[in-house]
């Protein structure tokens, strides 16, 4: 692709209730602009999940960003990835030659804990939640692998550690397998620790169509996919399949495979959800991903870190937001600019992001992307 990340920003992430949305966008996107060296861009596009009517043109109107076309777009917590995907092929189309990418939710302002089931859907209606739904794919893949409590629960140990080094991050002690195990139940077999943190936060992202620096991170390949039907009867657990069929048009998109990728950033917003998706990568063989955490190869210092940024279970999980999140971390990675928890050499990065599923979905949506640095 022509698309090239000139810049990058965020707020920090976590429960800000002082804070305005408004206030969020305004850090992540002044960092960005002062980053890429860039005034004013020919088109904004805006991931949010809960964000209120008219979030970004009031927010950036406050910022001067007026009189140019600003797209909002929802889907669930792959929002901004969504939106940056987007804009990436804005940009590669020729359609404009230099975008800004924004993330927001303040969670805080809407919830008051966790985020409560929709009823307007028969999901909803029978009260299977999120963390419920997780909980069934981790009890399922128990059944099937053998993956044990310790397993899951290392998950979270690791990307707690590698959050200890992410000033931005809203959770940043670490935690033992333990304390995970022994943390209050949510829905069984996931406890409070291998469950992501709702958070307040922005990102943003500025694309252009050329380099003009090692500095500036070419966006080598994106693809987006939605989920098909699924149910007790498909083979694999609830969103294997969807990551794995985007993950493929990505790697053809961008002409790799995931040998070749260095660093990742991926949803992990309950500890299964990172098994299976490494799974779905093509990291390990179905029923080997728990070995992945186990055996240090995607821990920091290990073949290919998973969420060096601590992931959603440490930076914690602003849906909107967590896409930029995501681009942020790696363009940082593939700078070299990362500091503790930079990942040596890094050349090639990969985000992934997956929306919820309703309604028997396998996942709403689902972006994976590939960046190049030099």
């Amino acid at each position: 692709m022509d698309a090239f990340i000139r810049g990058v920003g965020t707020s920090l992430f976590g429960k800000q209730p002082e804070l305005t949305a408004s206030e969020l966008i305004w850090t992540a996107v002044t960092e960005a602009l002062s980053d890429a060296e860039l005034e004013l861009p020919e088109a904004v596009y805006v991931g949010t999940c809960f964000g209120e009517p008219g979030i970004a043109q009031r927010a950036l109107h406050r910022m001067g960003i007026t009189g140019l076309p600003i797209t909002v777009m929802e889907n669930a917590c792959a929002s901004s990835t969504h939106a940056f995907h987007e804009a990436s092929s804005a940009v590669d189309s020729g359609r404009y030659s230099n975008v800004l990418v924004v993330g927001v939710e303040h969670l805080t302002s809407r919830f008051s804990g966790a985020i409560p089931v929709d009823p307007r859907d028969f999901e909803g209606r029978a009260g299977l939640g999120l963390p419920a739904l997780y909980a069934m794919s981790a009890a399922r893949y128990q059944d099937r692998y053998g993956v044990t409590p310790e397993q899951l629960a290392a998950i979270s140990v690791k990307n707690h550690a590698h959050g200890m080094h992410n000033p931005r991050a809203q959770h940043r002690a670490p935690v033992t397998i333990e304390q995970v195990l022994k943390s209050r139940m949510i829905s069984d077999p996931l406890t409070l620790l291998q469950c992501c943190a709702i958070a307040d936060g922005a990102g943003a992202v500025v694309i252009g169509n050329t380099r003009r620096s090692s500095r500036d991170i070419k966006v080598r390949g994106s693809a987006m996919q939605t989920g098909g039907l699924w149910n007790h009867a498909t083979e694999n657990v609830w969103g294997h399949d969807l990551i794995a069929a985007t993950a493929a048009s990505a790697y053809d998109a961008a002409g790799v495979q995931i040998e070749d990728i260095d660093v990742i950033e991926l949803h992990d917003a309950f500890t299964i959800g990172e098994i299976v998706t490494t799974e779905a990568l093509g990291m390990a063989p179905l029923g080997e991903g728990a070995s992945l955490a186990t055996g240090g190869h995607t821990a920091l210092g290990g073949a290919q870190p998973v969420n060096p940024s601590g992931g959603l279970l440490s930076r914690g999980h602003p849906l909107g937001a967590t896409g930029t999140a995501q681009v942020a971390e790696l363009v940082w990675q593939l700078r070299g600019e990362a500091g503790e928890r930079q990942v040596p050499g890094a050349r090639l990065g990969l985000l992934e992001t997956m929306g919820g599923g309703a309604g028997g979905v396998d996942g709403n949506a689902c972006v994976v992307s590939v960046l190049e640095g030099n």
